[in-house]
């Protein structure tokens, strides 16, 4: 009887078959189209989200580019905003040029807002020019004209960089070749500059043809009146400033806001007429315009400046009567004005005020409470608050140590200014250079020779090197004391430590 017929072997590549056996029936290797995982389809909406996210530009742009590859994929004007920006980000101004070039080739339309946006970047980086071309290149680019919008955003620009002779080229571009007409936000920025830059005199030029002017796009309003008011107010012209609201009111009949107030009454407050900026306020209350925290806070300030405390704290009830929360910049103006007075304790309370009223306290208001501790000499408690407000969430600064450190070398506390030193050195802040030599020279008057020595050390490992006057009060200090060898030894590892360190 034949013996059973062995089972197939099933297919081996050629290439790992033992000799001298065959595959009976092999199958086919599958086709290189089958062995490879079909590519996704890149849609735009995943193109975008890709390329702005991509870390490396060049990569982005090479997405950007393998995207174009796919049958039936066509850039439209939101891939080609997305790769524009990722390379202004980049400032990869060469390459923006060339994808502009092809855009001018590509079939789908665009919308102006994808040269808008690059604007700002050209601008960041004194690209003015390339500003002035991104706007000519609207036209050509869209089919369109340029809007208002687009030609207040490049004169805009244009301006803050003080570049008026493309601001000028600019402006007779859109009139002459595009039929643009400035419009009153076109206008109100000239005017912004022009008081900016101090010229009043055209600026009221620009104002008179706004006023006299017979399109119905270009007639001031509100911020016209408001920029003249302010530029009139920093000239101490407020005769004039108080005329021109008037006229806004009488001749034009805009209603002015807290805003416009305010302009006034900052004014007023910042040429010592703090009275006209009250009557000012009363005024927003008759006309039916509710005052608001900076109304608020601005005459407040203004009372501070002249000292009159009491002044200030009724308008600061009448802030918070009015159902208004004081911000913590209105705190602090008050609690300026209570410190500068002697009366810190009730600065003091007007910050637990504010804990209880979940408005944060900064570095700014407790640097405020520290000089006044400082003022009246309680300079322990002001030493508390350095050592406890950190573990607080207070994030102090370099001024916050400096004040009390100034405070203490000029009362001549020079044990407590030492171990406020150790303190500074220890979170790494450094006191200011004169006050260093002073506290040196501090502690050589008081003859703690060997604490000198210390705090000359501590300063040297920061970088501190004494003033010559300073260097040489030390050697005579250390002279007196012939025993301390030591001391002798850490002046010696100072000289050799920093080799800024003269005689």
């Amino acid at each position: 009887m034949a013996s059973p017929r062995p089972p197939p072997l099933p297919w081996i590549s050629p290439l790992h078959y033992p000799k001298g056996l065959k595959p009976s029936s092999p199958s086919p290797p599958p086709s290189p189209a089958e062995s490879r995982p079909r590519r996704r389809f890149i849609s735009h909406s995943d193109a975008i989200r890709l390329i702005t996210h991509h870390s490396d530009p060049q990569q982005a742009l090479d997405l950007f580019n393998s995207c174009a590859a796919q049958p039936g994929f066509a850039h439209n004007h939101a891939t080609y905003s997305a790769i524009l920006l990722r390379l202004a980000r980049s400032r990869k101004f060469l390459a923006i040029d060339a994808l502009l070039h092809r855009i001018s080739s590509e079939p789908c339309r665009f919308h102006e807002s994808i040269l808008l946006s690059l604007m700002p970047f050209f601008s960041r980086a004194s690209l003015h020019e390339k500003t002035l071309d991104a706007f000519c290149s609207i036209l050509p680019l869209t089919r369109f004209k340029p809007s208002s919008k687009a030609l207040a955003t490049c004169l805009n620009l244009l301006l803050s960089s003080s570049r008026f002779d493309l601001a000028q080229s600019l402006l007779s571009h859109a009139q002459s070749h595009l039929g643009i007409s400035p419009n009153t936000c076109v206008r109100n920025i000239l005017i912004k500059h022009l008081c900016k830059s101090g010229d009043l005199s055209t600026a009221f030029k620009v104002f008179d043809e706004m006023r006299h002017s017979d399109s119905s796009s270009s007639p001031p309003n509100l911020i016209t009146y408001s920029t003249l008011m302010a530029a009139l107010c920093n000239e101490g012209k407020l005769k004039d400033a108080y005329q021109l609201f008037e006229e806004m009111i009488e001749r034009d009949k805009i209603v002015p806001d807290a805003l416009t107030y305010n302009v006034l009454i900052n004014g007023f407050c910042k040429h010592g007429k703090v009275e006209k900026a009250k009557a000012v306020l009363e005024f927003m209350r008759r006309n039916d315009c509710k005052p608001n925290v900076f109304n608020y806070a601005s005459l407040m300030n203004g009372f501070c400046k002249q000292g009159r405390i009491e002044d200030a704290k009724k308008v600061f009830d009448e802030m918070q009567s009015s159902c208004l929360e004081p911000d913590a910049v209105t705190y602090t103006t008050l609690i300026s004005c209570y410190c500068r007075a002697g009366r810190v304790d009730e600065g003091i309370e007007l910050v637990k005020q504010m804990r209880s009223r979940d408005c944060k306290a900064d570095v700014v208001t407790y640097n405020v409470v520290i000089e006044g501790l400082c003022k009246v000499e309680r300079f322990q408690e002001a030493m508390e608050l350095l050592e406890s407000l950190p573990y607080e969430g207070v994030r102090l600064n370099v001024a916050s140590y400096r004040i009390v450190m100034n405070s203490l070398c000029a009362k001549g506390d020079m044990e407590m200014a030492l171990g406020l030193l150790g303190l500074m050195l220890g979170r790494g802040v450094v006191p200011h250079f004169a006050t260093s030599n002073k506290l040196l020279v501090g502690l050589c008057d008081a003859g703690s020779v060997a604490n000198t020595a210390i705090a000359l050390f501590g300063l040297a490992e920061m970088g501190f090197a004494p003033e010559i006057g300073c260097w040489i009060r030390l050697v005579e200090c250390m002279c007196r004391e012939r025993k301390l060898v030591r001391v002798l030894q850490v002046f010696d590892e100072i000289i050799n430590h920093c080799g800024a360190l003269e005689l």
